[in-house]
Parts: structure tokens; C-alpha cells; sequence
């Protein structure tokens, strides 16, 4: 049997406490296996390290001689421990993201990132477009997974994955109005995320020409609430592939003008040029391109 830290310990409390009962205690060990585990350390330095009688436990000569040394040892091991600890890249990062992608993408994908990188804890910032990218430029967040378009020096981007959009209206409001094309828009609302940004943009990218003359458009401020509508049959609108894929599957909406669908963009992993984590960040974009979206 080496002397390894656990031993010495057991041999230290035995000689201070003199009491191989609550030695044991303290170690959470029966008083036998407590008693086994110094007479194997006695019979391996070839010692006897207590005087002990019915009534009474002393240390020996050599166990008063061994005590400094094992005291000493501990001290030494747990400098060790502590310098170890101390030396680990502990670390964190914050992750802004929408928060329908937040749900379905990344909030599943956190398992997966701590178990590639156990010094690593990511957290989680919910916002929309413009509220992300302020928050990466002020420092608030270290970084965002968006498919926001920007046209700036200020910012990195590494892709992720392509962001398909689907043309989708409810059965109920279709066999009520069907929707052939830009004529058909008078007779239905437009339902998007916000003014600034519509997603609508990405049929029109597609078919180009003017804008369609909707009868009124209602903008939400997320996909969620704009998916909830269409669903209800309120109105139609252009929503990410993923996020309502299920939707067109069981047939909860229906998939128009399948022919000419709209133009795609890409989820980016963005932060601030010159963060102190840029290379950790380039690998965590690595890391999330193998997460399917869903």
C-alpha cells in the first residue's frame, strides 16, 4: 500500500484526535476500515505508529517523528490542488439569439457545448435583429447567432447554416380566398415580423418587381406571434423553413406558390472585431455548424 494523500490524512486525524472513532467519522469510514487502513500503512513502513489500549491512543516515537512529514505532504498536495485549479481556462460566453431559435436550436444544443468544452459555460440573451447587434457592439453579449443582414467592418460573421423561407397561408383561408400570385394580394393580409425588416423581402428578392398591394399588412415583432396568426387564418406570410416545416407536413398550412419560392439568407455567428475570445468564438462557430437546424 503507498502512502497516498488519502492515508496520511487518516493517519493526521488519528493523531490529532486520538480518537480512532471520530477519526473515522470525519473521513466517513467505519471504525474497523479506519483501523484497517493504518495498520496496512504501519505494515508498510514497517512501524508501529500508535500505542493503543482498551481505554486509551498514543502516538509512538514514530509516529511523532512521521506526523510533521505527514502534515507537510497534505499541505504540499493541496498547494497542487488549488495551483491546478487555479491554472483551468474557466471561462464564459454570451450568446444572443432570437427567441424562436433560442428554443428550438440552441437551447438543445447546450448539452452538446458543455460536453465539448467543460471549462466552457454558455449563456443565452433573447432579442430581435437590431437589439442584437447593439448588444454585440456595446459588449452586453459576446456574440449572437442571426440571419440579420449587415453591411459593416465593425463586426465578424462566420456562416452557419442557410435559413430557407416558405410562402404559407392557412387551408381554411385558402379555400375561402385562394392565392395565385401578386393579383391575389388585395384580397389578403400581409403578416410579418416588423417594417424595417420584413421578412416578405425575401419572395420579393426572388420574383423582383414592385411591392404587392396587400390589403393592410400587420407586423408582430417575431416569428412566433406572425406564425400563431397564420395558423388562425388571419393572414399569410413568409416564415422560416424550419420553423414551420411540421406546420406544412401535417398539413396546418399550406405551402404557396411552391414553384417560386423565396430567396434564402444564412444564420451567422457574429461578435465584435478585436474580442479578446475571436479564436474561441471561430471554434464555437465550427461547433454549431454541426447542429442541425429544427
Amino acid at each position: 500500500m503507498s502512502l497516498d494523500p488519502d492515508s496520511l490524512r487518516c493517519f493526521e486525524l488519528a493523531a490529532t484526535t486520538l480518537n480512532f472513532r471520530e477519526a473515522a467519522s470525519r473521513v466517513h469510514l467505519s471504525p474497523a476500515a479506519f483501523s484497517d487502513r493504518v495498520r496496512r500503512m504501519e505494515e508498510e513502513l514497517g512501524v508501529r505508529l500508535f500505542e493503543r489500549t482498551t481505554r486509551s491512543v498514543r502516538l509512538s516515537s514514530a509516529g511523532a517523528r512521521l506526523l510533521p512529514h505527514a502534515r507537510q505532504a497534505l499541505e504540499a498536495a493541496e498547494a497542487m490542488r488549488r495551483a491546478a485549479a487555479r491554472e483551468r481556462d474557466t471561462w464564459s460566453l454570451t450568446l444572443g439569439t432570437r427567441a424562436e431559435l433560442g428554443l428550438s436550436w440552441l437551447t438543445p444544443a447546450l448539452d452538446r457545448l458543455d460536453a465539448n468544452d467543460p471549462d466552457r459555460t454558455v449563456h443565452l440573451w433573447v432579442g430581435d435583429g437590431p437589439a442584437l447587434v447593439e448588444a454585440v457592439r456595446l459588449g452586453r453579449i459576446d456574440a449572437m447567432v442571426s440571419s440579420f443582414r449587415m453591411d459593416t467592418t465593425d463586426l465578424v460573421s462566420e456562416p452557419l447554416h442557410e435559413e430557407a423561407y416558405r410562402f404559407v397561408g392557412s387551408p381554411a383561408l385558402l379555400d375561402r380566398e385562394p392565392f395565385r400570385g401578386p393579383e391575389s394580394a388585395p384580397r389578403h393580409v400581409l403578416l410579418d415580423t416588423q417594417p424595417a425588416l420584413p421578412l416578405f423581402r425575401y419572395l420579393l428578392d426572388r420574383v423582383g418587381g414592385p411591392t404587392w398591394p396587400f390589403a393592410s399588412r400587420r407586423y408582430l415583432g417575431g416569428i412566433g406571434s406572425v406564425r400563431a396568426l397564420v395558423r388562425a387564418g388571419k393572414g399569410v406570410a413568409v416564415l422560416p423553413a424550419y420553423f414551420v416545416s411540421d406546420d406544412i407536413r401535417r398539413g396546418e398550412l399550406v405551402e404557396l406558390m411552391p414553384a417560386t419560392r423565396p430567396a434564402s439568407d444564412e444564420f451567422r455567428l457574429t461578435w465584435r472585431s478585436g474580442h479578446p475570445r475571436g479564436a474561441q468564438l471561430a471554434a464555437l462557430a465550427d461547433e454549431l455548424r454541426a447542429f442541425p437546424l429544427q
